[in-house]
């Protein structure tokens, strides 16, 4: 069964039963700062789960289904082995206080067993078995004796049956999994949340106002199964790519390494495409950081197999190709995503070099520490699991263990005492200074006009011009430029006064503060007030009164990335 069908079959099954077919949200998650990435098919109903938001009028239904693209980065050092992988999808089915466990186990057994033809011999489930603070699923265990008398059933415990919250709060429950039986092991299939407790950042579980079910089957693992083979890698999700590679390089012999490197360069490719696809864009923080270590280690890979010449922009087109028909935005945001990879791979180009070479002093002496693993971080741009790939590969003792050390105190360096630099300054000074102020008034024109959807990406600012990037999808007409740059003006010629008030992060939150809140913040954060008109997050430098910018100029705006644009400006 090909992957295709696999996925038009679960949408239909569940289509069939009264649920609502939602699309899968972005990878880049929506006013959620707890998690850098979409982790799971319930990170975008996080809000309906806690009672926050109704289904019923925002999908027409309390009972959803969806394909979610999903990303976790803490699988990246596990990469090349049969079974992990840091882009993937997950099939779910949802109930926001609707039906509850017997539905959501029937459910689940059915479409396994009736729509996958899988035998129930070769399945068995487990239930939790109860924790400290937590009651065994009873309730659980007997429906599944009823449903399928006879089905073996395992009660684990928390590590294994109780799943979430996504982040560090929110909902989260007992599960039910259903596995398989491969002649090679036991294979987890689908996990069935019964999500009824919410969880705060310490841990406290409270009671959720209603029951919800969290339903997900983890695509590469089925289509494994389905197919017969030993891993997703063999599969129609990844043969595609596959092929590709080996097209550009003799893998004699099939050695080991070999294999292994294929692997990562198939999973980091399609990873990098499809984050790319959603708007990341690569930089050295944050979930720019995650992209652009999947697209060097991708590089390093194909550089140890020898592969002649830039890569990355053919190896991207089977991923497009093979997964547009279920994801148009890969095919829609195409030349976005070529782009950038052609340009990170150009700049990495003459860095992997210089890399290599100092590389090579480590060799001689037989190891290397997370201090060195940092500096080549710091020099040559060397994510570290580029470096261990390296030391592997070479036979190098290698501890990194500490490099997060080095990372986290060359993060507060950066940032300076003042914490000058958080609002994109390049350089400080008068001109800067002006230009910061006149980016606050940007964000929140671009705000009024074009509504409070719009957020902060990023942002720069040098003696020439500031740049400013933001969340929208199309592209501004003149219309409405206009009408931002006239509003910008407007507030610069009023002489609005420009205040700084040092608060709690939570203080700031409710005051209407806003910031860039993927940014990790300390306990005390200065906000800055300009006149009745903005409020945000931000540690300087300012003006003290608007008049002090000057005239506002819009110079350019464009298109940076799926979701994404950018306005390029300055001040006279």
């Amino acid at each position: 069964m090909q992957s295709s069908e696999i996925r038009q079959k679960f949408l239909e099954f569940f289509k069939s039963i009264g649920h609502v077919v939602v699309p899968s949200s972005s990878l880049i998650p929506d006013n959620d700062p707890s998690v850098l990435l979409t982790t799971a098919g319930m990170q975008q109903f996080k809000p309906y789960f806690q009672g926050l938001k109704s289904p019923e009028e925002d999908f027409g239904s309390r009972k959803l289904a969806s394909i979610q693209k999903s990303f976790r980065t803490s699988d990246i050092n596990e990469v090349g082995d049969n079974t992990h992988h840091t882009f993937f999808e997950m099939l779910g089915n949802f109930a926001i206080g609707d039906y509850f466990k017997k539905e959501a186990i029937v459910y689940a057994w059915d479409f396994v067993t009736k729509e996958l033809g899988l035998s129930e011999d070769r399945l068995f489930v487990t239930v939790f078995a109860g924790s400290e603070g937590v009651p065994e699923d009873k309730e659980a265990y007997q429906i599944w004796q009823k449903t399928v008398p006879g089905v073996e059933i395992r009660k684990l415990g928390r590590t294994d049956n109780f799943w979430g919250p996504p982040g560090d709060s929110g909902p989260c429950g007992p599960s039910s999994e259903i596995y398989y039986k491969t002649h090679s092991g036991e294979v987890e299939i689908w996990n069935l949340v019964f999500t009824e407790y919410d969880s705060d950042k310490e841990g406290q579980l409270s009671p959720l106002s209603q029951k919800n079910i969290d339903t997900g089957l983890g695509m590469e693992r089925l289509v494994s199964i389905l197919q017969g083979k030993e891993s997703a890698y063999e599969t129609d999700l990844f043969l595609p790519i596959i092929t590709a590679i080996e097209e550009l390089v003799e893998v004699g012999g099939k050695e080991n390494k070999a294999i292994k490197s294929v692997k990562i360069m198939s999973d980091h490719i399609r990873g990098a495409v499809f984050l790319s696809a959603d708007g990341v864009i690569p930089s050295n923080v944050g979930r720019g950081y995650v992209l652009r270590r999947l697209i060097r280690r991708a590089i390093m890979h194909g550089q140890l197999m020898s592969i002649n010449g830039r890569f990355l922009a053919t190896l991207a087109e089977p991923v497009i190709d093979s997964y547009s028909g279920s994801y148009p935005e890969l095919k829609t945001n195409k030349q976005t995503v070529i782009t950038m990879l052609e340009d990170e791979e150009a700049k990495f180009d003459q860095t992997l070099k210089n890399g290599l070479k100092e590389f090579a002093k480590f060799e001689q002496k037989g190891s290397i520490s997370s201090e060195e693993a940092f500096r080549l971080f710091q020099s040559f741009g060397f994510p570290v699991e580029l470096t261990t790939d390296l030391a592997k590969q070479k036979k190098l003792s290698a501890n990194t263990d500490e490099f997060e050390k080095y990372f986290l105190e060359h993060q507060e360096k950066s940032r300076g005492g003042e914490k000058e630099y958080k609002g994109g300054l390049a350089e400080v000074s008068e001109r800067t200074t002006r230009m910061h102020t006149a980016t606050h008034l940007l964000h929140q024109a671009l705000r009024t006009v074009l509504g409070d959807g719009v957020a902060q990406k990023g942002s720069n600012i040098t003696n020439d011009r500031l740049r400013f990037d933001f969340s929208y999808s199309n592209k501004l007409t003149q219309e409405q430029l206009q009408q931002v740059q006239d509003l910008v003006n407007e507030k610069i010629n009023k002489g609005l006064e420009v205040t700084r008030e040092e608060m709690s992060l939570e203080e700031a939150k409710k005051s209407g503060a806003i910031g860039l809140f993927e940014q990790k913040y300390g306990d005390k954060v200065s906000v800055y007030t300009i006149g009745d008109f903005s409020k945000e997050f931000c540690g300087g430098p300012h003006v003290t009164n608007t008049k002090e910018i000057g005239l506002f100029k819009i110079q350019k705006e464009e298109a940076v990335a799926s979701g994404i644009r950018r306005i390029k400006a300055t001040v006279t």
